[in-house]
C-alpha cells in the first residue's frame, strides 16, 4: 500500500540526478533514524539523554534533525547514555532498492 509521499518519491527518483543524491544521503538518514529509534526505545526524551551524557539537548536536537555531523566519540557517549553500545559495520553494497 503506497501513500502520496511514496508515489511522489517514486516519481522524483526517476530523475538520475535526484536518485544519485537521494542514495548518497541514505547512510546519513539511516544514522539519524537509528539515533532517534534508540532514544525512543530507551524511553528517554532528548532532555533526559542530555542530562545523562552531558551533551546539550540543543545539540542532540541538531543531530536528530540532520543539522550536525556527530563524531564517533559523540555517538559512543549517546549510546552509553541510553545503556547501549555503538556498533558500526561495513556491509556489502546492495543494488538500489528503489524502483
Amino acid at each position: 500500500m503506497s501513500n502520496k509521499f511514496d508515489d511522489f518519491l517514486k516519481e522524483e527518483l526517476k530523475d538520475p540526478e535526484i536518485r544519485e543524491e537521494y542514495e548518497r544521503l541514505q547512510p546519513e538518514h539511516a544514522l539519524i533514524q537509528a539515533m532517534i529509534d534508540a532514544r525512543q526505545k530507551s524511553g528517554m526524551t532528548q532532555k533526559e539523554l542530555a542530562d545523562r551524557t552531558g551533551i546539550a539537548q540543543s545539540d542532540i536536537s541538531k543531530l536528530e534533525h540532520g543539522n550536525a555531523n556527530p563524531s564517533i566519540r559523540t555517538l559512543q557517549r549517546l549510546a552509553k547514555g541510553m545503556g547501549m553500545v555503538l556498533k558500526i559495520e561495513f556491509a556489502q553494497e546492495q543494488p538500489s532498492m528503489i524502483k
